[in-house]
């Protein structure tokens, strides 16, 4: 019998490939807006958006013009030159955002490794009772949190399974329960200097803190000087029916950090902190570079991210997310109702979690994973986190008709269908 194409791939990929993923069977050949195809011509309605980057849509007309646009210009020349693509991703991201500076680089967890070592700065810089050598140097986190799977960011996430096998781990930092003031402030020492959190948590399973958590997790922060560094890796550029997530609880954080759609499907990163903050990066202040990347900031990169903020405020796409996003929340929490297999729906915006009981899924999909392969079968991607929570986070510009039709299907395998 004559391999597929996708199995004839996927040798060549077992032949070539680091072994880091488990890869679904799939290979997908194109996109257009939120559909997928496989390279046998299969359709896929996209309801997870490759981990929440291509937050436009794939292929999106705009993005493709102009990175296409930038690609017939420049590319890249570094960071000790200015150029216009990076300054104008800046200027967005500082209008739509709380003012402060960005620092750009290559992904999320570059994001987060940056904001720490800004913290570690600040804290040499404003020792307070800190009796060491290192000034304040801890940050505390939150369990079930993932803040990247770099030395700096693996301490930071609270999830075992990520750091297990690389110990030992950087020094410094502390997990606590995900919503909880009073496990922080037990935390916190002399020695502390930040508490990054998520506004969402999204790879522990779309957790979502008490409308007034972080009202006063700032106000803690506030009396005792420490920085709050959102992580907005997955709720930032429109996600969560805001542009970026601390929004939604109408707080200001100390640094934001952006990864996944900010590039809208190119690599990018950004640590953004205020412009008090950001100085202790500065080479004024320190007599020497201290944090740096060489594709960073790249024009390519740039282009694409200054058009994601375009796209995402002229068509008001943060808007239609909370719209949308709203919609499938009570139609889930409704089918909720009907169907066993599932506890909860909930979410903002279009970052959405459907908690699922594994003792109860139909005897078709006896597992989470089971509900995952079988969708994919049927032509919806989805994804589901370590907790059982199935998760959808589609574009932003997904056309309602497909949304309802990927919706349908989600009941349906969870029905038995």
């Amino acid at each position: 019998m004559t391999a597929s194409k996708t199995q004839e791939l996927i040798s060549r990929a077992d032949a070539s490939l680091s072994p880091n993923y488990g890869r679904y069977p799939i290979a997908i050949e194109r996109g257009e807006g939120s559909l997928l195809y496989d390279l046998e011509g299969k359709r896929y309605i996209d309801l997870f958006a490759g981990f929440g980057a291509p937050v436009l849509g794939h292929c999106h007309t705009e993005m493709v013009r102009t990175v296409t646009e930038q690609a017939c210009k420049l590319w890249h020349v570094g960071n000790l030159m200015h150029t216009e693509p990076q300054v104008d991703a800046a200027e967005r991201i500082k209008r739509l955002g709380f003012g402060g500076l960005s620092f750009f680089s290559h992904s999320g967890a570059d994001a987060n490794e940056a904001a720490i070592k800004l913290a570690r700065l600040y804290g040499k810089a404003n020792r307070g009772q800190a009796a060491g050598e290192w000034g304040r140097y801890k940050v505390v986190s939150a369990t079930k949190s993932f803040h990247g799977r770099s030395f700096a960011t693996m301490g930071a996430t609270g999830q075992d399974a990520v750091r297990q096998g690389f110990e030992p781990l950087l020094p410094g930092f502390t997990n606590v329960a995900y919503n909880d003031l009073g496990a922080i402030a037990s935390a916190v020492d002399d020695e502390t200097v930040a508490v990054i959190v998520e506004p969402i948590q999204g790879e522990g399973g779309i957790n979502i803190p008490d409308s007034d958590y972080f009202k006063r997790l700032r106000a803690f922060c506030d009396e005792r000087d420490l920085l709050l560094i959102a992580d907005e890796v997955w709720t930032g550029c429109g996600r969560t029916g805001r542009v970026f997530g601390h929004q939604l609880w109408d707080v200001v954080p100390d640094i934001m950090t952006l990864g996944k759609g900010v590039g809208g499907g190119l690599p990018v990163g950004v640590m953004c902190a205020r412009p008090e903050v950001a100085e202790h990066y500065s080479v004024a202040k320190n007599g020497k570079v201290t944090h740096a990347t060489t594709l960073g900031g790249n024009c390519l990169a740039m282009a694409a991210t200054a058009t994601v903020f375009r796209v995402i405020e002229e068509e008001r796409l943060d808007e239609r997310a909370e719209r949308l996003g709203a919609g499938v929340v009570e139609r889930l929490s409704s089918f909720a109702e009907r169907c066993d297999a599932v506890v909860e729906a909930r979410g903002h915006g279009l970052f959405i979690g459907v908690e699922l009981d594994p003792d109860k899924l139909p005897s078709a999909t006896p597992a989470v994973a089971d509900v995952v392969k079988t969708l994919h079968k049927k032509g919806v991607m989805v994804n589901a986190s370590k907790t059982g929570v199935l998760r959808l986070a589609p574009p932003l510009t997904i056309p309602e008709e497909l949304l309802d039709e990927g919706l349908s299907a989600v009941e349906s395998v969870l029905n038995g269908g």
